[in-house]
């Protein structure tokens, strides 16, 4: 592609229009096929608007992608006019993500996770048995983790160009306009996926976040109690049960109060780094500099991890509610939800969370008549692990390509657009409303996936033992090994069942909880194969942006699939160079991704003596 304004290249009036729904019109000079001139679309109506959007770069790439199903060449000129946008840079964004393509391919696109739980359950067989039975009129596209582990193996099927008209007009996208229509597809057989590419629209509903919860029902339980109880489209329903309690008493004990609770609480984040939260937005909220900005990471990517994804689809109130009440606190009067692309029933139904709080006064310019103001703007992520990452997300958001920044300066100084912001992971906000409104036993979500019979998420008081939780799924008849943490975590043996879910008890242990993942492998496993699964894993998602990464993870995967059937002195000049490899990562890398790209790889060799 020729990375300047292309004046060859004409943008499709569908591709127009789909870019001038999420714009503004570009101005009236498009009548009769003749197209308006390069100040013209400078000064058009809307555009001194869209040029201070520079993080509408995104939601613009979707707007195409979603109605067209690829973004041309001209597409991309046409976007970049609009926002004054290097052509280079927003062709740099758009190859960043794997949810588009720059290459012309069929609107409808079939995603078939090929990652670690889906991987267990015979996901190989599935994309065998598919290979010859897609036409052309499908682009087949393998995936990382889709975030449906209790359900592997899972496939995700995209219909470019069209509404879902089978789903209730509560659950249409968040900008009203003729998108893509979705079919996930989980458990996943040939047949199952075979009907929903032939008809997405009319493929068998998705099960309900009920289903992904053992427990559901339970009365002890405290973040998953509404999940499957209450009607997730109905706020009056959310409400009855004790539904934005937790606010109104928020506003009863004003923002340093709401810190103090959360502080005192002993609150840490939920998505691996366990960095305490009050004292985040404490630092947040002292910043003389403003606005103050509010991140909610709704980008679960860790092959293993759903407990979010049940969280919005389940209870999406909740969140909005937590939204809400971090907001406060950190005195910030706009948040930013940023989602995984490939979670299209939690986007509608935060969609409708976010209108119906908004009717009931419970968003907007004076909530509950406080006098206090805030929003919440849903951002789609478009397929890329490394957005997980909390300054990722700002570029991702701001319209550059998703790539960590360098710390210091820390996001509660310098964070999105420059300013102040506090960034959290879904189950770290939903677990503020139990804090204040009493209901403070302190619990943890597991996701457990694999070899068990029944997965799910788990929410099991700190302290209870991996093994423990693992009869509760039912264990197979053997267990090979279990990974804690996901991709970025650690093996641990059959004979280490009895270690603590804690952060302290993992970390005694010398492994991780990380975001809660658990994955169960039997004997019928290949670990290498899982090995090199991982490795693949972290060789895609790499950013490419630090030597240390960028190579690390290419030579990890390489020496892999070397030894991937070799054990002993046959492998042992490859083990030494992983390990150099592993550590080089570990001590250079910019960001976690980097940093932990070798401990699952090292846990198998020396805890599970994976090449003896």
């Amino acid at each position: 592609m020729d990375l300047k304004f292309a004046d060859a290249a004409k943008v499709t009036d569908e591709e127009r229009d789909a870019v001038d729904a999420l714009l503004g019109p570009a101005g009236t000079g498009w009548e009769g096929g003749t197209e308006r001139t390069d100040e013209d679309l400078r000064w058009a109506r809307g555009g001194a608007a869209a040029r201070e959007r520079r993080d509408l770069l995104l939601p613009a790439l979707h707007a195409v992608n979603d109605r067209v199903g690829w973004l041309s060449e001209g597409a991309l000129d046409y976007i970049c006019r609009r926002l004054t946008v290097p052509p280079a840079e927003a062709y740099g964004v758009a190859t960043f993500y794997a949810l588009f393509s720059v290459r012309p391919r069929a609107s409808k696109v079939l995603h078939v996770c090929t990652d670690l739980a889906c991987a267990a359950k015979g996901s190989s067989t599935l994309t065998a048995a598919l290979k010859d039975r897609l036409g052309p009129g499908v682009a087949y596209q393998p995936s990382p983790c889709l975030g449906l582990c209790e359900r592997a193996p899972a496939a995700l099927v995209m219909q470019a160009g069209q509404g879902d008209p089978a789903r209730p007009a509560s659950e249409e996208r968040a900008d009203g306009r003729a998108g893509y229509a979705t079919a996930v597809v989980a458990p996943a057989t040939p047949e199952a996926v075979m009907t929903a590419v032939a008809s997405v629209a009319g493929a068998p509903a998705e099960a309900g976040a009920r289903t992904a919860v053992p427990q559901a029902g339970d009365p002890g339980l405290t973040l998953l109690r509404r999940v499957g109880v209450v009607d997730p489209l109905s706020i009056d329903d959310y409400r009855s049960h004790g539904g934005y309690a937790a606010l109104r008493r928020a506003f009863a004990l004003g923002p340093a109060g709401v810190i103090r609770e959360v502080t005192d609480s002993g609150l840490v984040g939920r998505g691996g780094a366990a960095f305490p939260t009050g004292r985040k937005w404490q630092a947040t909220a002292s910043q003389p500099d403003h606005p103050h900005y509010l991140v909610c990471n709704a980008d679960e990517s860790e092959p293993g991890t759903f407990k979010d994804r049940v969280l919005m689809e389940g209870d999406p109130y909740a969140l909005i509610e937590a939204m809400t009440v971090a907001g406060y606190a950190i005195g910030a009067r706009r948040g930013y939800l940023y989602l995984r692309g490939e979670y299209p029933r939690a986007l509608a139904h935060l969609t409708n969370a976010i209108d119906q709080a908004r009717a009931r006064n419970l968003l907007g310019d004076d909530i509950l008549g406080q006098g206090y103001a805030f929003d919440i703007e849903i951002r789609r992520g478009a397929g890329a692990y490394i957005c997980g990452e909390e300054t990722a997300i700002f570029n991702s958001i701001e319209g550059y390509r998703g790539e960590p920044r360098s710390k210091p300066p820390f996001p509660v100084e310098k964070g999105l657009f420059g300013k102040p912001t506090a960034v959290n992971n879904v189950e770290t906000l939903v677990n503020v409303l139990p804090i204040l409104t009493g209901r403070a036993e302190e619990t943890k979500l597991f996701c457990l996936s694999g070899n068990v019979a029944r997965p799910g998420v788990y929410e099991l008081p700190f302290g209870a033992t991996l093994g423990e939780l693992i009869e509760r799924a039912g264990p197979p008849r053997t267990i090979r090994a279990v990974l804690l943490g996901g991709a970025a975590g650690s093996f641990v043996r059959p004979d280490e069942l009895d270690i603590p879910l804690t952060f302290e008890g993992t970390r005694a242990a010398g492994t991780t909880l990380g975001s809660g993942v658990i994955l169960v492998l039997d004997d019928t496993v290949e670990l290498p194969r899982i090995l090199l699964r991982i490795a693949e894993f972290f060789r895609d998602e790499s950013c490419g942006q630090c030597v240390p990464c960028r190579v690390g993870t290419v030579r990890q995967e390489e020496a892999l699939h070397r030894i991937k059937d070799r054990t002993g002195a046959a492998a042992a000049d490859d083990i030494a160079l992983l390990r150099e490899v592993g550590r080089a990562m570990r001590d250079a890398s910019i960001c976690g991704l980097g940093q932990t790209a070798w401990n699952a790889v090292e846990s198998a060799i020396d805890r599970l003596g994976a090449y003896e």
